[in-house]
């Protein structure tokens, strides 16, 4: 059977495609998507969403000469697709093959590389002056989830863009959620259009259309009406809009290409800048996706194609540890509270929301907002837990240091998906956090080793009243349990020849013990003494830290964070200021922006592998105590990245 997506080389080879051939080519993409993301994982719920949108989108513009911009880039695989890239979607997100956002590097098609929301109108609004200025009158397009449009980005672009005559087409893909129903006040504003007899006659249409097309099967039609609940007589949003000088268009259809092109058309002819509002139904066409009342398929990490079904996960996860203690603390304490950026199952907090709905915050893509409300919260007398991502935390520093951290609030970040996270690319490894942390005065940083520890931690940061606390975990699967032989202050010695004196001491930070674990066998088979320790909270350095350093010859430091000013900088701080002339080296990720690829391949790239860390503690030893077993322990020596450059 003759493929219409074989016929797809570029946008151009869109516009010669007849109505027939663009249904076919709909259904394509969708089984194409399906197909992938259940071998590779990744974002298939938005991707479902965005193909009529997409399809209209490059048949109207003219891209890469007239931009189009995603955001965030997980609603991109179309747009990958209809650039050239559809025989490389196997590879999608694994190593060496396609990212799973937009990458300058794979097309000149991607101008950004954004993965984190609510940051493209703000290009869009730089592009358009950047073409103003070099007398080059062309449209921008940005498009944007309404989920995107809780962060105050948006906001701040939108003011921008609203106060020229810039062609800038704001193309709004309103699903109703982010990775969960979009809530707030914009949402209602959304949800109150959608409650419009106009919109009422589209969705009538949408609906007949949809028990027509045969390919993809009877979607569920209700998921459209699910904003409607306790929704009464709401304003419609276009005001909203033109009250800022922005021209509204819509609703349209966002799974009818002529009806999205007739507004495209409509937008390109205004040539200034016009918000096009789409609505769209996340996971369209697959009824497993739509079915998932959840987040609709919104990532996933491979599925059975045909059911729909998750692939069994690789045991229990950080997370949901995380999460149970939560709900524990919760029980015990009614001045626990709970904060969330749009993403409570995500990050655990589902139990907790389903338990305490009313001590349980969902603030929407907004983590500066999220922090300074918790420290309104914490000012009232409360204890807020803030759930996010690490990589997040980046966009919420300033509110953390000088919103928290300055009026020593007690509240407590957990930082989910820390370190190398591996498929999601560059821009979502949380491998900055500990860095960026640990210039934050009177700041507590907790990294567990194992469930046990997690929890305990977890526990002693709530207990802290007097500044902020951060518990950092993997994405990896829970590690086995690591006992502790003893503790020494606040240290926990993991594993040592005796309580004498040793040739090397090897703090390993959080999760990074068991590879650390496993790579010291090699040194003590190198014929060097070890004792491996976890700091626990790794800030501040613990004093039982500097009592250990000072019986060891060489220290060396573990992490998976970033070794520029991560916790081996602060390591080697404190033992300078503690008098204690020791050699100390570290190993970590490298300062650069992490490949993406499989777990194990980045630790490959970053020198985190089991034989890396147990290679490099030998050579480093060897010279400050040699060895004369050392060759033929390690007869070939491979140079890794520290930030001493030995």
């Amino acid at each position: 059977m003759t493929s219409v997506l074989d016929r797809i080389g570029s946008p151009a080879d869109l516009r010669t495609l007849s109505p027939e051939d663009l249904a076919l080519l709909a259904a394509e993409i969708r089984d194409l998507l399906v197909q992938t993301v259940s071998r590779t994982g990744g974002h298939l719920g938005p991707n479902l969403g965005a193909v009529e949108l997409t399809i209209a989108l490059h048949r109207s513009f003219d891209s890469p000469t007239e931009p189009i911009l995603f955001d965030v880039g997980h609603q991109a695989y179309v747009h990958k697709i209809l650039t050239g890239r559809a025989g490389q979607m196997p590879t999608l997100r694994q190593t060496g093959g396609l990212s799973g956002y937009p990458s300058r590097g794979e097309s000149r098609h991607d101008w950004i590389e954004n993965s984190h929301a609510s940051t493209a109108l703000s290009y869009a609004d730089g592009l358009a002056k950047a073409f103003e200025v070099r007398a080059e009158r062309r449209p921008v397009v940005a498009v944007v989830g309404d989920g995107a449009l809780t962060g105050g980005m948006c906001w701040e672009a939108l003011n921008n863009i609203a106060g020229a005559d810039r062609p800038v087409v704001v193309v709004v893909n309103d699903n109703g959620r982010s990775y969960s129903p979009t809530i707030g006040g914009l949402a209602q504003q959304l949800a109150g259009l959608r409650l419009r007899p106009g919109y009422e006659r589209m969705l009538g249409r949408v609906k007949g259309a949809l028990g027509r097309t045969p390919v993809v099967g009877p979607p569920l039609y209700d998921a459209l009406h699910s904003a409607k609940r306790g929704i009464k007589d709401l304003v419609a949003p276009q005001g909203m809009f033109e009250d800022l000088g922005l021209k509204y268009l819509g609703p349209v259809d966002g799974h009818d290409v002529e009806a999205l092109e007739t507004a495209f058309a409509l937008a390109r002819r205004f040539d200034g800048p016009v918000i096009v509002h789409c609505v769209t139904r996340k996971g369209y066409g697959y009824a497993p996706a739509e079915n998932d009342e959840a987040d609709q398929m919104h990532q996933s990490r491979g599925f059975d194609p045909d059911t729909g079904v998750a692939h069994v996960s690789g045991g229990r996860s950080w997370t949901s540890a995380f999460g149970d203690e939560l709900l524990r603390i919760g029980e015990r304490r009614d001045d626990v509270v709970a904060i969330t950026a749009a993403m409570c199952e995500p990050t655990g907090l589902g139990a907790f929301n389903r338990r305490f709905p009313e001590r349980c915050y969902d603030v929407g893509i907004a983590e500066q907002h999220a922090l300074t409300s918790a420290a309104g919260l914490a000012s009232g007398g409360l204890h807020p837990v803030v759930a996010i991502y690490a990589t997040f935390l980046n966009r919420a520093f300033d509110q953390l240091l000088m919103d928290v951290a300055l009026h020593k609030l007690p509240v407590t970040v957990v930082l989910d998906r820390a370190g190398i996270t591996g498929e999601d690319g560059p821009s979502h490894n949380g491998v900055w956090d500990l860095a960026l942390l640990g210039v934050v005065p009177g700041i507590r940083i907790a990294a567990p080793r194992d469930e046990a520890t997690l929890r305990l931690e977890l526990n002693e940061a709530v207990e802290h009243g007097d500044g902020p606390t951060v518990v950092r975990f993997p994405k990896t699967p829970l590690t086995d349990p690591i006992p502790a032989l003893r503790r020494v202050g606040g240290v926990d010695v993991l594993a040592e020849p005796s309580a004498a004196a040793v040739d090397v001491l090897v703090v390993a930070v959080g999760s990074t013990a068991t590879e650390v674990l496993d790579a010291c066998a090699s040194v003590r088979q190198a014929g060097y003494t070890v004792r491996v320790v976890d700091p626990r909270w790794v800030t501040p350095v613990d004093p039982g830290l500097i009592t250990l350093a000072r019986e060891a010859a060489l220290v060396v430091t573990v992490e998976d964070g970033s070794v520029a000013g991560g916790v081996g900088s602060r390591v080697a701080q404190a033992l300078v200021a503690a008098g204690v002339d020791v050699p100390l080296r570290q190993i970590g990720v490298p300062a650069e922006f992490p490949v993406h690829g499989r777990v194990a391949d980045v630790r490959t790239w970053a020198g985190l592998t089991i034989q890396d860390i147990g290679r490099r503690i030998v050579e480093w030893s060897a010279v400050v105590s040699p060895s004369s077993d050392t060759e033929q322990t390690f007869p070939v020596a491979r140079r890794a990245v520290d930030i001493d450059g030995d």
